[in-house]
């Protein structure tokens, strides 16, 4: 009788299929040789190249308080950054949202303790940085009302179990905050694979579960789309 669930599981195991979300093959300099529903997902921007992200000319280039308006920030919300980097937008978010919380989350700890020291050096207590995985931003289930992805969704290595983790993290009609480089614009001067088209973004939310709700044309360089839970 003992041995009943031990067939089980390799009769499970037998039938088992494989995992066909991901396509492997060689591709772009810039890309991992990874494809994603017809998308190969970029390289990850290393700590080593944060300087980047607070560059002077950013706020010209992609006019970040325009896109943080578009948040419509309550005071007591709770904010999850993904991709947070130095803390650019978390901080600013954290500034907006006094009686609310924002979680500074990614992957890289070096990352993670710029946004301490900044959020210390500004005052700034409702901010909590997050070490997440590759495949999960650590983020508490049912709890976010907002989640902000800034020029990172496009090089995230695990999208499928990511965006999946995060619609878990969002209440029932949290938003999403999808802000890429425009992939229809050649003019952009991003590089192909660090750009998104905006049908390529509706594919891969409509795929994470997500209703497209709405989209602002007022970036200079980036698509911002707003997707919900149902």
């Amino acid at each position: 009788m003992r041995a009943w669930p031990i067939l089980i599981l390799v009769a499970a195991s037998c039938n088992a299929q494989p995992d066909t979300a991901y396509v492997h093959r060689t591709g772009s300099p810039d890309g991992i040789g990874k494809w994603y529903l017809g998308r190969e997902i970029a390289h990850t921007m290393s700590a080593a190249a944060a300087d980047w992200l607070d560059r002077p000319e950013r706020g010209r280039e992609e006019r970040p308080e325009r896109m943080l308006a578009r948040l419509r920030i309550g005071p007591g919300d709770t904010l999850a950054d993904i991709g947070c980097g130095t803390g650019f937008h978390a901080l600013r978010m954290a500034e907006q949202a006094p009686e609310g919380l924002v979680y500074a989350v990614d992957i890289q700890p070096a990352m993670l303790d710029s946004v301490r020291e900044r959020a210390a050096r500004e005052g700034l207590t409702n901010v909590r940085p997050v070490q997440g995985t590759l495949r999960d931003p650590g983020l508490p289930e049912g709890a976010v009302d907002k989640v902000l992805l800034v020029d990172v969704y496009h090089e995230l290595e695990f999208p499928r179990e990511m965006m999946a983790a995060i619609v878990r993290a969002l209440r029932p009609g949290g938003e999403v905050f999808l802000v890429e480089f425009r992939g229809e614009d050649d003019w952009v001067p991003i590089k192909p694979l660090h750009r998104m088209s905006r049908e390529q973004c509706l594919k891969e939310m409509a795929a994470a579960g997500l209703v497209y709700d709405r989209q602002w044309r007022g970036l200079p360089w980036q698509h911002l789309l707003v997707f919900r839970k149902p």
